[in-house]
């Protein structure tokens, strides 16, 4: 066992440092180029055709898909905003200090791209099986737009994504939403119990059933939280530019009372923006390209919803969060993690602020557990055939149950390098795939006259 965590602790060091880091940012720099800067030039004209056409009853281009493009990006962003949000955003600060905040916001206008291309590439080179279901995302927009000699790749990312699904989107999970119930006297295996249960009830009926579920409480909840959050800054508006300056003075110099007294060097401070940012809204990861397949659209305006997407969970939540910790002075606790944030809504909000994070915690990691289930489902199916479904479904609740009731120390780690593994074959993709993207992009803006009316 030591042997193991030695192993995904030097492969993690790997997979989170520098060179990878490095790729992921520079991906997201390339594509943002070779699209023409368009998830900044055509920011409003991605609003009016995404959640803003919603007002006016606005309909997707559809052209094939099992589910709307919001039940899509409502599915993707169960996964996104979630856990990471409370606990990733936490984290990166007290590790890598206020500064960590500017990196992650960096990592999340270049990953716009990266999104839009993810989102747009799951569309374009799906499958429609016979039995009239879709199979999209990373692995079919490798073998089916670089072509079968890459198929080695499509199998590749199928298998990390297939594993982390069982770790970061399976026990993990439902390990954080029962630890969180500990504290109201449940034991871990009636928690256990519970999760498989309302789990079960959706993931059973497939993506239709998980759409329907994800656009219901995903934005309910995200409005809660966000919500919460401006109340405590209006609270504290007073602290809030001090706490901007500290996000840009120390994103470049260290930060010399942080990660509990000890120094933050600022290459720390960048990787830990990074990483922690990535953790979060996974653009690079691919994973919500397997979900935005599925949508009926066409393949540039649902890359437009993954715009979005990254916008919301990182620049709008994320940015919530790390201003809510560092306006209440919740930092000088010595808290990391979930437990820094409810440290900071406590101060913010005595009273409700521990609820809204406890509900938000339930919620988010059940909606993230739902969405997961789907991306190792698919990523299985592509390696296996659709034999594995049922059995993978079923197997999915049991991992889920051993999660709430068992240590997760080893699993944390290995789950965290599985999931950092998915970043190099669609990264490799991504790039390869970049003319493509550009000309489908390209012909959308042709398609309606923006290349002249910017």
């Amino acid at each position: 066992m030591d042997s193991l965590i030695q192993f995904s602790d030097f492969i993690g060091g790997i997979v989170w440092g520098p060179p990878f880091l490095i790729l992921l940012v520079g991906t997201g720099l390339y594509l943002t180029i070779r699209l023409g800067f368009f998830q900044f030039t055509h920011l409003g004209h991605a609003w009016k055709h995404t959640f803003g056409g919603m007002f006016r009853k606005e309909k997707d281009e559809e052209e094939g898909g099992a589910i709307t493009s919001f039940q899509s990006v409502s599915s993707a962003m169960a996964a996104t905003i979630g856990v990471g949000n409370i606990a990733g955003v936490a984290t990166a600060i007290y590790l890598g200090g206020p500064g960590a905040v500017f990196w992650m916001w960096l990592s999340a206008l270049v990953g716009m791209a990266t999104k839009f291309g993810e989102a747009s590439l799951g569309v374009k080179f799906r499958n429609t099986n016979p039995d009239g279901t879709y199979s999209g995302g990373v692995m079919q927009y490798i073998e089916n737009g670089l072509g079968s000699g890459w198929k080695w790749l499509a199998v590749l990312y199928a298998i990390f994504a297939g594993l982390a699904a069982l770790g970061i989107g399976n026990m993990v999970q439902s390990n954080t939403v029962a630890t969180a119930m500990v504290e109201f006297g449940i034991a871990p295996w009636v928690s256990g119990l519970v999760i498989v249960i309302l789990v079960g009830l959706v993931t059973l009926g497939g993506i239709e059933r998980i759409a329907l579920t994800a656009e219901k409480i995903v934005p309910t909840m995200a409005v809660i939280y966000i919500v919460g959050s401006v109340i405590i800054l209006v609270l504290n508006v007073a602290e809030i530019p001090a706490a901007l300056r500290d996000i840009f003075y120390y994103a470049f110099n260290p930060y010399a009372a942080g990660a509990g007294g000890a120094g933050v060097a600022v290459a720390s401070t960048i990787r830990f923006g990074i990483a922690r940012g990535v953790f979060s809204n996974e653009a690079g990861l691919g994973g919500a390209s397997i979900v935005h397949a599925q949508a009926k659209n066409t393949p540039s305006r649902q890359g437009m919803w993954g715009i979005w997407e990254v916008f919301i969970d990182t620049i709008v939540v994320c940015s919530m969060t790390a201003l809510v910790i560092l306006t209440t002075g919740a930092l000088g606790t010595g808290e990391t993690g979930a437990d820094l944030t409810t440290a900071a809504f406590n101060r913010g909000l005595p009273g409700p602020g521990g609820y809204i994070i406890l509900i938000s915690i339930v919620f988010f990691a059940y909606t993230t557990m739902l969405t997961w289930c789907f991306y190792g489902e698919k990523s299985w199916e592509y390696i296996l055939g659709k034999k594995v479904i049922v059995p993978y479904r079923i197997l999915f609740l049991v991992f889920l149950f051993i999660g709430a009731v068992g240590g997760l120390e080893v699993v944390w780690g290995v789950a965290d390098t599985l999931n950092g593994l998915m970043i190099a074959p669609n990264l490799i993709a991504m790039i390869l795939l970049a003319g493509v993207l550009a000309k489908e992009k390209n012909d959308y803006m042709d398609k309606y006259n923006l290349n002249k009316n910017k």
